[in-house]
């Protein structure tokens, strides 16, 4: 059931981003030769006006085939022939509606709350140190912990986390002010009749009210948004390397795992919802990077092609930015094959 919801879950926000490539086409006068569920051979089609609709049998990926999206071609609604403008709406239209699949699943995880922990300081056990005088206080909200904003309570051990050592720079909310601590010295300590270090106080509860519920989904969402700007920045630092990426096959397993590790059914199914939030906003941000393939690619090809025509007056060919994405899109399935055997022998492996 697990499987057969991620696959279910995976093919919900490619057709979300597809449709929105479909629907801008469709509302720039932009001609869409197919529409199409899935890869691989069709299962069923038909034939809709101008379009062919299509649902084909590999249940991964699905396109939104256009007019000249990647050649010169005389049909005067081709994707080439539409003004700039209405050409970026296209190719970030995708991303656009990831990003509005991924809040409203976090809204639909969010619902059933009763409270939320939020990141402010509600109490401190006796013997704890990073609450004191002349430094942190009871009622203080976490705003920023080492450069990074405070959006959730769960940043806070997060950020520490990747952030070794006892000393913090720590921005808190007291009062209405901003109050800004750097070098903060944040001990951790056994507690009687404990064998863990911990801080020893503890975070505020609030109820989730809507207006708290609202809050809860756009900070959610922010706090992906920034996960991924991090994990790039590991990426490129070294901090991450392939190990620690996962494909489709890494990712059902983690999902069933969350599934299996719910005290109940409901809890299992809104973890796994959480987790298509996470995946739906992932995708949206991914897919707008300035990488040859996506679509932040094609929109920095526009861009670039755009001003280029606009300086010399001459059209471009086309087929050469194709060119490029399509070396783009040969090294971006290499990578998915190598990820793909690397969770596949770690599944094995366990």
């Amino acid at each position: 059931m697990t499987i057969l919801f991620a696959i279910l879950l995976f093919s919900l926000l490619i057709f979300v981003h597809e449709l929105g490539h479909f629907l801008a086409a469709k509302a720039s006068n932009v001609r869409v030769n197919e529409f199409a569920m899935f890869m691989g051979p069709a299962i069923f089609k038909k034939q809709v006006g101008e379009t062919l609709y299509s649902l084909r049998c590999i249940p991964i990926g699905g396109y939104c085939a256009m007019e000249g999206e990647n050649e010169d071609t005389d049909d005067p609604r081709s994707f080439q022939k539409a003004a700039w403008w209405k050409r970026l709406i296209i190719l970030v239209a995708g991303a656009f509606m990831n990003l509005v699949a991924g809040f409203l699943i976090f809204a639909i995880v969010f619902a059933p709350a009763k409270q939320f922990v939020v990141p402010v300081i509600s109490s401190a056990e006796e013997g704890c140190t990073v609450v004191r005088e002349g430094g942190l206080q009871v009622g203080d909200e976490f705003i920023e912990v080492d450069g990074e904003k405070i959006y959730v309570q769960s940043d806070f051990s997060m950020i520490l986390y990747l952030n070794p050592g006892d000393t913090h720079d720590i921005v808190v909310k007291r009062n209405g002010e901003k109050l800004v601590f750097e070098d903060y010295l944040m001990e951790k300590h056994l507690f009687a009749g404990e064998e863990t270090e911990r801080y020893g106080f503890s975070f505020d509860v609030v109820d989730a009210t809507f207006g708290n519920k609202v809050k809860n989904v756009w900070n959610t969402g922010l706090n992906v948004v920034r996960n991924v700007r991090m994990s790039l920045q590991m990426m490129l630092s070294g901090q991450a390397g392939l190990s620690d990426m996962s494909g489709p096959v890494g990712i059902v397993q983690m999902m069933s795992d969350t599934a299996q590790s719910a005290p109940s059914k409901l809890d299992a199914l809104l973890n796994m919802l959480y987790i298509g939030g996470f995946l739906a906003i992932n995708l949206a941000v991914m897919n707008l990077l300035p990488i040859p393939a996506l679509d932040g690619g094609r929109v920095v090809g526009l861009l670039l092609t755009t001003a280029i025509e606009g300086i010399t007056h001459k059209k471009l060919d086309a087929k050469y930015e194709g060119y490029i994405h399509g070396v783009g899109m040969i090294l971006l399935l290499v990578l998915m094959g190598v990820i793909l055997f690397k969770d596949i022998f770690v599944i094995f492996k366990r």
